[in-house]
Formats: structure tokens, C-alpha cells, sequence
């Protein structure tokens, strides 16, 4: 950091973030935030790690692996704060896994409270939508959901 670059605390940064302290030492230690140590020992950090980090907190809600966050944010330019066009190449990378993780959450949404096709037969709808628990023979699990089937398909 140069001598004239703001720089923040990671009080500050937890403050203005809100994340916890201990989370953002976490972050630190996973590589997806970094920080410079004073003569003290102290952490600091550029203004840039808000944007990292308000990154992160949406990435983990939406359910994005820490490793899927941490090669999107190794693709940022580091001693600079990403422009928008650097967000915009990131957002381009993310299109087709975030639309077929919506797709898969719709899927989940629409199915979880009819039969999901897990061949359970603990419902009284599996008589009707998996009878003699035809869906155990294409395997594990909830066939309907991982096989993309819907019930209008059936």
C-alpha cells in the first residue's frame, strides 16, 4: 500500500461490512481477502476489500463455494479497485452456473412439497406418481429431481 492510499482497520472493515472480525480472519486465511501488517502487527486493508467482501457475503447466500468465490476474486486485478468492467467479465464468467443454480433452486421451490421421487413411499402421493417404487430402479436419491424430470413429463 502507498503511503497516500487509504487504509482501514479491521474494525473498520467490519463495521462498515458487517461481518464479523473472526469472519473476515477467516477470509483472510482462505486467500480471498488480504490485508498488510503495521510495525504493530496490526491488520490493514485497502478500501477495495468492501467491495470483496460485500462480493463474498452475496456469493455465500446465493450458495457459492468458498473455492468458485475464491477463483473469481483471484481473477480481480490485486494493488487496484476492480472497475466495472472487471466486475462485468466476472458477472460473464458466472452467467450459465448462477442461471442453472436458479434453475435448480425453481426446480427445488416448485417440487419440495409433492414428490420429489426418492422412492420413499412414505407419502400417499408415491402410490400415484411412483408406484411399486418404479423410480428405485434408476438409482439413489430423488430420481424426479436429479434427472431434471418434472411431473408433467410423467
Amino acid at each position: 500500500m502507498t503511503p497516500s492510499e487509504p487504509i482501514l482497520s479491521v474494525g473498520d472493515i467490519a463495521s462498515r461490512s458487517g461481518v464479523a472480525v473472526s469472519a473476515l480472519h477467516f477470509y483472510e486465511r482462505q486467500g480471498l481477502i488480504s490485508s498488510e501488517r503495521t510495525a504493530g502487527n496490526q491488520r490493514r486493508y485497502r478500501r477495495d476489500v468492501l467491495r470483496r467482501v460485500a462480493f463474498i457475503r452475496v456469493s455465500q447466500r446465493v450458495g457459492v463455494p468458498l473455492a468458485e468465490i475464491r477463483l473469481a476474486l483471484d481473477s480481480l486485478p490485486e494493488g487496484r479497485t476492480p472497475t466495472k468492467k472487471d466486475w462485468a467479465r466476472l458477472s460473464r464468467l458466472w452467467r450459465d452456473a448462477l442461471d442453472e443454480r436458479i434453475r435448480d433452486l425453481e426446480h427445488l421451490r416448485d417440487d419440495l412439497t409433492g414428490c420429489m421421487g426418492c422412492g420413499c413411499l412414505s407419502l400417499r402421493t408415491c402410490a400415484l406418481q411412483n408406484p411399486s417404487d418404479e423410480l428405485g430402479g434408476s438409482g439413489p436419491g430423488p430420481r424426479r429431481w436429479l434427472d431434471g424430470a418434472t411431473e408433467e413429463e410423467d
